[in-house]
């Protein structure tokens, strides 16, 4: 039996996830946050933090630092100064600062995680769209279509690596041409690499896109966090990757009077995470990959529905526009089964699964599921 195989109660409790079908039976499986407690080093530090007793302004500390350079290095064979290192209090405000923070217009492919599409609005900035292909079952870039939508006047590219919601690992060659266009439009990339822990299929590797070669460094705003990997996005503790320091001056005047410091808890989290915690991701990983395992199984089951292979994230993407429905997330609710709406992402008629919960609590889901599909 699985750590993760009992269920941890977050009914009136703090949980935005559950809070939002209070009094009602429906089972969350909608914001990517995952129903298993944080790995016990995390809780250890976590509990040494509050025994301290003082919560003053605090800031990172050098083994905070070196926890996080070690940690890009051996996973991913990225060698981090630490100065390129501005920490955030969520991945969402590293977003709306780089649209802030690099002029002119933004570019993204959808279907995408919601504030790709907001951040732009918000800083007043023009976003242009191109669609991502799914093309014999497998989502791909249209090189294509990109370069068409990239303007004279676009200069920051919004890459979500790995996606969400469409569960791609990107590939070396496909990271490649992404920065081979970059460099030929003049674009900025910022990166959202938050799921970078989260690859459920043994062959595949995350890739940094800014470690591919100094020019895609240049270019580039990674953006990073503990907090999907390691479940604590509500410890506000993210953090930027950005090399070039005219890029990073740009990023951090662009910060100025309005990201607050980081919360002094996510900070000692965080480092337990990327230090102590090797084993229990271990185990997480692989009881995700056979999450998803079922989900598909029990999507392929339904004629009228359609997923791709998911290869990293603990998110599923269903087509479900053969069933017809005008608003496919209400009639999923009505069964008793809360999904993300895609029409959120850019892509009307789908639907986004959270997988991350136990097992018991999903295969109850999947009969949801299943009765919803038949219902239409």
């Amino acid at each position: 039996m699985s750590i993760f195989d009992t269920p941890v109660d977050r009914r009136d409790s703090d949980s935005v996830k559950w809070g939002k079908y209070a009094g009602r039976d429906v089972l969350p499986l909608w914001v990517a946050d995952m129903d298993f407690a944080a790995p016990p080093p995390v809780l250890t530090a976590l509990h040494r933090r509050i025994e301290h007793g003082v919560f003053g302004y605090g800031g990172p500390w050098p083994a905070l630092t070196e926890s996080v350079l070690a940690h890009l290095e051996g996973e991913y064979g990225w060698a981090v100064e630490a100065e390129w290192i501005v920490w955030l209090p969520g991945l969402v405000t590293g977003l709306n600062i780089a649209c802030r923070a690099v002029d002119g217009e933004v570019l993204t492919a959808t279907p995408i995680y919601p504030p790709f599409l907001s951040a732009p609005r918000y800083s007043g900035k023009k976003l242009n769209r191109v669609d991502l292909a799914c093309r014999d079952g497998r989502w791909q870039w249209d090189k294509i279509a990109l370069q068409n939508a990239s303007t004279a006047a676009t200069r920051l590219f919004l890459l979500c690596h790995p996606h969400n919601p469409v569960g791609r690992c990107w590939s070396e060659g496909e990271l490649r041409d992404l920065a081979a266009f970059a460099e030929q439009n003049d674009l900025i990339v910022c990166s959202d690499e938050i799921h970078c822990g989260l690859i459920l299929d043994p062959d595949k590797r995350h890739i940094p896109f800014a470690s591919l070669s100094p020019d895609a460094a240049k270019r580039s705003i990674t953006l990073m966090a503990p907090s999907k990997t390691y479940n604590i996005p509500g410890l506000s503790c993210a953090f930027a990757v950005i090399p070039d320091a005219a890029l990073r001056r740009r990023f951090l005047r662009a910060m100025d009077g309005i990201v607050p410091h980081v919360n002094v808890l996510g900070l000692a989290a965080c480092e337990a995470a990327y230090r102590d915690c090797g084993d229990w991701h271990r185990e997480l990983i692989a009881y995700l990959a056979a999450n998803r395992d079922r989900v598909a199984a029990a999507v392929d089951a339904e004629n009228r529905a359609k997923m791709s292979h998911i290869e990293a994230t603990y998110l599923a993407w269903i087509d479900v526009r053969e069933l017809g429905l005008a608003q496919p997330a209400a009639h999923f609710e009505a069964h008793g089964l809360g999904l993300s709406d895609g029409a959120d992402f850019g892509a009307p008629g789908w639907l986004r699964l959270n997988f991350g919960c136990a097992r018991a609590t999903l295969n109850a889901a999947l009969g949801r599921l299943a009765a919803a599909c038949h219902a239409a």
